[in-house]
């Protein structure tokens, strides 16, 4: 494993004349002409490229210049085609023993690693990473340049980070370890289950910390997209995992295309209650995406799941993500960090397919579950109270704090909006709702007033009452529609 990781950033580099001459013949002009300075040796050298650090004549920036290894496509061929074979005469047991196609499996591969290969993808794959963390104060995205760039030459704004996986530098900078976390894994989670666009390959030569605590992704080369649909399939096994729902995990497995359509997926149900009950028996803190998938893999053997390559991506990625974590904190906990942002984001998220989710999670059985919204409230605040400043940043920081400011409160004008709509126009929540304020033969005052007393501080009530108002046309408009909809059915 040792000697892979050199693989990441301490490859022997090609020679320089070669590298600069293929910057001079990509750009069509002198190095010198571009460039006011440009470092002797190579800052890290790849599988694929290497990278100098180098000073833009034009405007005085500092640069890195990310050079493709000379001659790497037609080895890369090759063994492609190597491994295609070997993978053709592999292909009927692969088949019979794990159903799934060995060729295939070759062919997303190289897909993936072709894709690498060309500069201006990873130029405009940048592109939408800066559009996506715009917004997002705790993470930085280098700029591109796309007027020095080409197929084989990239230029990237200098990133003066600190490795990723040096937990004693992190510290001497003044970054809060813990906080650092934190902005790590919300924004692993905003790429994967937000902006459905996520960082492929980020070990710790492509991830840094950076001296005023944001965290900064390197080489974009590998990215994976998942579909909206694909999203919201993620996030529903998430809700049936809370809710212990291993059926419809079982049938989330099929949506997102590890089972093929038509399995019967009664004899996996078992073996998931299985592997989440002994991953998460100890309590959900202790939860850990390395045991799940060493668990997993078993079900891979004994079972026809087949892992789809975008999957195979996000799940090497998580890991990667993980271990990065485990590094800086041994008894780093996954679900302590992410559980704040997934309540947030059910909580608040105005994508009516999260507020079925939001649903989902509330009701188990028929019946209301007070604690859990209860605990989502909490864990929505403490994320909002986290990420409204940099929480890598100490209290001691000269930075400016005001300056990385997010919104403060918990936003639930929405949430709230959709959840009056709702009770007005669909009788089977208004059913539901109405079961829930008098279960067990009772009227839940306390819970309500429990509930509200968590809220009370994050929500502006005349500002709030007065959107509901205004959307009052509407919903007396939908509310007629679904009330004739109902008569005319009867009739």
């Amino acid at each position: 494993m040792s000697e892979l990781c050199i693989l990441q950033d301490d490859v022997p580099p090609f020679a320089n004349q070669v590298a600069f001459s293929i910057i001079e013949e990509e750009l069509g002009q002198p190095l010198e002409q571009l460039f006011s300075k440009i470092s002797s040796e190579t800052i890290a050298a790849a599988s694929l490229g290497q990278v100098y650090r180098a000073t833009l004549r034009e405007t005085g920036e500092d640069v890195a210049i990310k050079v493709q290894r000379p001659g790497i496509e037609p080895i890369i061929f090759r063994d492609l085609f190597l491994f295609r074979t070997l993978a053709s005469f592999l292909n009927g047991i692969s088949l019979q023993k794990l159903g799934c196609n060995a060729e295939l499996i070759v062919d997303e591969f190289g897909e993936k690693l072709l894709e690498e290969l060309d500069y201006t993808l990873e130029a405009r794959n940048i592109e939408d990473f800066i559009v996506n963390f715009k917004n997002d104060p705790t993470v930085k995205i280098p700029l591109v340049y796309n007027k020095f760039s080409g197929s084989r030459v990239l230029v990237m704004e200098w990133i003066d980070g600190i490795r990723c996986t040096d937990p004693q530098a992190i510290k001497e900078a003044g970054i809060d370890v813990e906080g650092f976390l934190t902005v790590g894994v919300s924004a692993a989670l905003r790429q994967l289950l937000e902006f459905g666009l996520f960082h492929g390959d980020p070990h710790p030569g492509n991830v840094f910390a950076m001296r005023d605590g944001r965290i900064a992704y390197v080489d974009f080369g590998n990215v994976a997209v998942l579909s909206q649909q694909n999203k919201e399939i993620l996030i529903d096994a998430v809700v049936h995992a809370v809710n212990e729902d291993y059926a419809e995990m079982a049938n989330d497995f099929t949506r997102l295309g590890f089972l093929a359509s038509g399995t019967d997926v009664s004899p996996i149900i078992p073996a998931l209650e299985a592997i989440w009950q002994n991953s998460a028996g100890k309590g959900l803190a202790d939860f850990n995406f390395r045991s799940v998938t060493g668990k997993f893999n078993q079900l891979v053997y004994n079972y026809p799941i087949r892992i789809p390559e975008r999957f195979s991506l996000v799940i090497r990625s998580l890991l990667t993500q993980e271990g990065i974590c485990f590094t800086l904190k041994p008894e780093f906990k996954f679900l302590e960090v992410a559980y704040p942002y997934i309540a947030n984001r059910l909580l608040t998220d105005p994508n009516p397919a999260l507020r079925e989710r939001l649903i989902q999670v509330l009701f188990k059985d028929g019946l209301f579950q007070w604690k859990r919204l209860e605990n989502l409230i909490v864990l929505a605040k403490e994320n909002v109270s986290k990420m409204s400043t940099n929480p890598a940043l100490k209290s001691n920081s000269l930075q400016t704090v005001s300056s990385q400011k997010l919104e403060k409160k918990l936003d639930l004008t929405d949430t709230i909006k959709d959840g009056a709509r709702l009770f007005l126009i669909d009788s089977g929540i208004r059913r539901q709702l109405v079961m829930a304020f008098t279960e067990d033969s009772r009227l839940h005052v306390d819970e309500l007033v429990d509930v509200y007393k968590l809220v009370e501080d994050q929500i502006d009530i005349p500002s709030v009452a007065l959107e509901v108002l205004q959307d009052l046309p509407s919903v007396a408009r939908d509310f007629m529609l679904s009330w004739s909809d109902s008569v005319l059915s009867d009739r």
